[in-house]
């Protein structure tokens, strides 16, 4: 395909197809659903996914787009000079839906792929528990097989969005008396069902991203069964993987860059001649910018190497564990930058933009747990990236 006359077409289409209000502004985990959930929201998606790119690089089979890795670099620039917010969001597209296609029978990926594609069903990730959280081989929900399906007990924890999600993955114990890491399977289940309860945590931000979910028999079917029986362990690990991938993951789009640490730095401290007054500021400002053009290019170079099919591997713990560190600085520089104006939670002394700073910023700070821990990721990189002994 010929990439600029490609580049033409994905602008023309996004330029038409994406709505105003679903342009320049920041997404995050808390607010996604109200994002999401409203009419031009469902305009865009269903345009994209009418072209399959609202996951343009799976199979056109499954609903995808059929897009190549340079292809996909294009749309992925364009969305971004047009200021467009993903069509799509999700653990279907960023988790459960590459686990498919990697694990999934074909009766499974005709079933759910196309779905997730169109974004008629959502998808949470039944992993924590009370007792299991970075030590997640400890888990406790038991699911025992009756005929064709299997029936769960137990509850996890942490799960994000299970009470708008129409689907659950989930890693359950289905044999209590096999080593710690084995007798796991991975299953599929379905949420609107009588055997299960989901309630929603309360955050000091008054919002619930989070939820609590109780298994009372609940069911899954036997052919929702992901990989092998007791083999869950391998297929869960590898759904990790894509998560870490994909919360890395940053597009670069075309023109002049602008520094974001720079814009806040000269409104806050002032400049002279463009030149920021403050000597410490820069310093910070140059360093962070070193850290995030470093991570976007070792980002750039797996990526080239998974254009062979390659599947992420233990080395995106390095991208979690990195990529949440930089994260987090960033927006702590961020508001300091913006002195006792970025501190600011509400009332008439903040704008809107230094009170979502502050958000931000507690916001990033949780980013260095879940998904896994910096600290299990540092365990993970010392065990089977650097193959130091236990």
């Amino acid at each position: 395909m010929d990439l600029e006359a490609f580049r033409e077409e994905a602008r023309a289409y996004i330029g038409e197809k994406c709505p105003d209000s679903m342009r320049n502004k920041a997404i995050h985990f808390e607010d996604a659903f109200e994002i999401y959930n409203n009419a031009d929201a469902d305009k865009w998606r269903d345009a994209m996914a009418e072209r399959g790119w609202t996951a343009p690089t799976w199979p056109t089979e499954y609903g995808g787009g059929g897009l190549g890795f340079e292809e996909n670099q294009v749309l992925q620039q364009e969305m971004a000079a047009a200021k467009a917010l993903p069509p799509s969001v999700g653990m279907g597209l960023a988790m459960i839906g590459p686990t498919l296609l990697e694990f999934g029978t074909e009766e499974q990926k005709q079933r759910h792929l196309p779905k997730i594609v169109s974004g008629e069903v959502r998808w949470c990730q039944g992993y924590s528990e009370p007792g299991s959280g970075s030590d997640l081989a400890s888990l406790q929900t038991k699911a025992v097989m009756e005929g064709d399906h299997f029936v769960l007990n137990g509850q996890k924890i942490w799960t994000s969005g299970a009470q708008h999600a129409h689907w659950m993955f989930a890693l359950v114990r289905t044999d209590p008396d096999a080593a710690k890491h084995d007798g796991i399977s991975f299953v599929l289940l379905e949420m609107d069902q009588p055997g299960v309860t989901v309630k929603p945590i309360a955050l000091i931000s008054g919002s619930s991203p989070f939820c609590e979910t109780f298994f009372d028999s609940a069911v899954a079917r036997r052919d929702d069964l992901v990989g092998e029986l007791n083999k869950g362990w391998t297929v869960g690990k590898r759904l990790l993987q894509y998560e870490r991938s994909a919360s890395s993951v940053r597009i670069k789009k075309k023109g002049k860059p602008v520094n974001p640490y720079a814009v806040v730095a000269k409104k806050y401290l002032g400049d002279i001649g463009g030149k920021l007054v403050n000597p410490e500021a820069r310093e910070k400002i140059t360093k962070q910018t070193m850290l995030e053009k470093s991570l976007q290019l070792t980002i750039q170079r797996v990526a080239d190497e998974s254009r062979s099919g390659k599947a992420p591997g233990a080395t995106t713990s390095i991208f979690k564990l990195v990529g949440s560190t930089v994260a987090k600085d960033g927006s702590s520089l961020k508001s300091e930058l913006r002195g006792i104006a970025g501190v600011g939670w509400e009332g008439d002394g903040f704008t809107e933009e230094e009170a979502e700073s502050t958000r931000g910023w507690l916001r990033d700070r949780a980013v260095t747990i879940y998904g896994g821990t910096n600290e299990v990721q540092m365990n993970i990189i010392s065990k089977r990236v650097l193959g130091l002994p236990d």
